[in-house]
């Protein structure tokens, strides 16, 4: 059976059993994809193998595994309805998988950005004094947004430099508070405001405990103010906190601790941050990470 007569059929079985506009058009043009790769070759003609090297062609030209698992389920289905008509003995498409979605790396600010944002403003203000102890904190360390929010003043221990956080699935962990940090938290602590019997660490304007949305405008706003070239969302000064940490330390069994990851592979992923920064600075710096001008390619 030729392409033509085999997309047809098999399209028109779609519309059949009721599959929307979308998806009938979404499966012909990956069935037409098929066919072009195909080269002529008729559709019982192709192996696994032919297959295989097909998505690895379409991969190379920068289709995403997401892209290639939809083609590889309308092929699938294209030769289960060949096979079931007797054009095709077995499926080439059975047990082939797309390639793995690379894990998309947290966004961190550079060890300049971050510090200019902290800086950036002076906290001459309640609510920017709030604000620069929260955000200090969270970069200093590691806190997650819920976490900070979370926050009572009995879980500071300014003798000791840390702070007792409850994390994801309800775990204590207790991670230390660097010195500009406890600093900013000493200064808001001196002016709080606090309607009677409230234990938030961080409070609005009415005296209440802070809520994470409110967080999050909050270092919208910081963030105009002081200048920031992106916009920083409280997730960002977490991954900064581990990025810069790892790049220092190296540790990352350390900065696993520090950010509560119960699994080893979590962490990891900020090791393609530092490897990307240790990549810029061998590219800038190294005598032969650059062509000479007027080598040939």
């Amino acid at each position: 059976m030729p392409w033509t007569d085999a997309i047809d059929g098999f399209l028109t079985t779609l519309r059949r059993e009721g599959k929307s506009p979308n998806t009938v058009g979404a499966y012909q043009r990956d069935l037409h994809a098929l066919a072009e790769l195909a080269d002529g070759a008729a559709p019982a003609a192709l192996t696994a193998a032919n297959v295989r090297h097909f998505v690895a062609k379409l991969h190379a030209r920068g289709l995403s595994g997401r892209s290639l698992g939809r083609m590889l389920s309308a092929w699938r289905g294209l030769f289960d309805w060949l096979i079931a008509r007797g054009q095709h003995d077995v499926n080439p498409c059975l047990g082939l998988r797309p390639p793995k979605e690379g894990r998309r790396l947290p966004h961190a600010l550079a060890v300049d950005a971050a510090a200019a944002l902290l800086d950036g403003v002076a906290p001459d203000s309640l609510l920017d004094c709030r604000d620069k102890a929260m955000f200090e904190l969270m970069y200093s360390s590691g806190l997650r947004l819920s976490e900070l929010a979370g926050l009572d003043i009995e879980d500071v221990d300014f003798d000791q430099g840390l702070a007792r956080v409850v994390g994801k699935g309800n775990k204590t962990r207790v991670v230390p508070i660097g010195g500009q940090a406890r600093q900013a938290l000493q200064a808001w602590l001196a002016q709080r405001l606090a309607q009677s019997g409230e234990t938030a660490l961080f409070t609005g304007q009415r005296g209440r405990r802070l809520g994470a949305r409110q967080i999050e405008k909050r270092l919208d706003l910081w963030s105009v103010k002081s200048g920031a070239s992106q916009h920083v969302h409280p997730h960002m000064l977490r991954h900064s906190f581990a990025s810069h940490l790892l790049q220092s330390s190296g540790d990352l069994r350390a900065v696993q601790e520090l950010l509560g990851h119960a699994n080893l592979s979590t962490t990891q992923i900020y090791t393609s941050l530092d490897y990307q920064h240790l990549a810029q600075v061998y590219d800038a710096a190294h005598p032969r990470a650059k062509r000479r001008k007027g080598s040939d390619d």
